[in-house]
């Protein structure tokens, strides 16, 4: 092929890419109550459902993307709540974006950094709609535009968070026989610390040949962590997620030095320089990531090279999200070269009733990655109309 001939094919192609119907005609959202199948306790909170907001984007060639918006229990993980999630979208995200081309991902997402500072589960549950919208109307799955998957399969955790040991031991078992679940996430810091153990102590009897992971939700004092984490290290647990609030990374560092087992830095580090400041404090050498932390796609796959670059290991944390919010950190998480410890995106099966029709399948101990255009998922039209929220 000659030069003039591979410049014409060249501009031809990004014309094409770059038609009008690549516009962003429209954002809507709505709020969304999905019970849960039980209820999941955290050290500050517990919900028998769990909230969202829905992003619904459209393009002016008439496809439509969605995305998702996910909190736990109100503003009390993080300061966003559904309430204002759809607020700031309504009234400062969406007037930003409109009328821009979907196919701008880093454009948009800093218009909308612009428009509203933090707010990163706002931006990611917008970010998410235009990447599936995006991928819709040019026939490509959303991991295509970021740098193209290399795995379609990802060990999932199972979170165990009642509180009550026999209930989760053969919700535990129940897992195990379906063959979708071998490690297994235990919930602490709901209870006084040696009642945690006492619990702890029965699940892991009863689930011998099964890893195990305690997130205690910034629950713990260091002094605490030091009697305790000991015992931990007895029972044979691999991982321990956030044992105390964020600000206190000295502290964390003490811990994590003294510690057998790997500390988990989530709640401490939302931003790249967040991640960086973890690191260097060496307050935890695994980081969990999160679309409501990171604040979009991109930014996700950021702060994971960010991490990496630091030399933390990498988790795939989740907030519950359904199946919506479950395919856009797949797509993510499905670029990464490296993800050590698998995800824990179990929240499509912890729903009584999924928002999607089906498309991520939990087999062999794996979650699969949805295929097709987008974020490869399509929704569950009856199930939306059913939980939404009343304007």
């Amino acid at each position: 092929m000659s030069n003039s001939l591979a410049v014409e094919g060249a501009v031809s192609f990004i014309a094409e890419v770059a038609r009008p119907g690549q516009r962003i005609a429209a954002v809507e959202t709505m709020i969304v109550d999905v019970p849960t199948t039980r209820r999941h306790r955290l050290s500050n909170t517990e919900i028998s459902f769990q909230s969202y907001v829905i992003v619904r984007t459209a393009l002016a060639d008439g496809t439509i993307g969605y995305g998702e918006a996910a909190t736990l229990g109100g503003p009390r993980w993080a300061e966003e709540s559904v309430e204002a999630i759809k607020a700031n979208i309504d009234a400062y995200l969406a007037p930003a974006i409109i009328g821009q081309s979907a196919l701008d991902f880093e454009a948009n997402n800093l218009a909308m950094q612009k428009a509203a500072t933090r707010n990163n589960a706002a931006r990611a549950g917008v970010d998410s709609a235009l990447f599936d919208a995006a991928g819709k109307s040019l026939g490509l799955p959303v991991s295509q535009f970021l740098g193209g998957a290399l795995r379609d399969r990802i060990e999932v955790l199972w979170a165990l968070a009642s509180g009550d040991a026999e209930q989760e031991i053969e919700e535990a078992r129940a897992k195990l026989a379906a063959r979708e679940h071998r490690r297994f996430k235990i919930k602490l810091g709901f209870h006084e610390p040696a009642e945690d153990m006492a619990r702890l102590t029965r699940i892991v009897e009863a689930l011998p040949d099964c890893e195990i992971v305690c997130d205690v939700n910034q629950a713990w004092t260091e002094a605490t962590a030091i009697r305790y984490l000991p015992r931990l290290a007895e029972l044979g647990i691999v991982l321990i997620e956030q044992p105390l609030r964020p600000g206190l990374s000295a502290a964390t560092a003490r811990i994590a030095a003294r510690s057998k087992i790997p500390v988990m830095t989530d709640e401490a580090a939302f931003s790249g320089p967040e991640i960086v400041g973890q690191a260097v404090a060496a307050a935890g050498s695994v980081y969990s990531l999160k679309l409501v932390k990171s604040g979009g796609l991109l930014e996700l796959k950021r702060a994971a090279g960010i991490a990496q670059a630091c030399g933390m290991e990498l988790y795939g944390g989740c907030l519950l999200e359904t199946g919506i919010g479950a395919a856009a950190h797949l797509a993510v998480f499905s670029t990464l070269p490296r993800l050590e410890w698998g995800c824990e995106h179990f929240g499509p099966k912890i729903v009584k009733t999924d928002l999607t029709n089906g498309e991520i399948l939990f087999q062999d101990f794996h979650i699969h990655c949805p295929k097709g255009p987008g974020l490869g998922i399509s929704i569950n039209e009856a199930a939306l109309r059913q939980m939404a929220r009343p304007r």
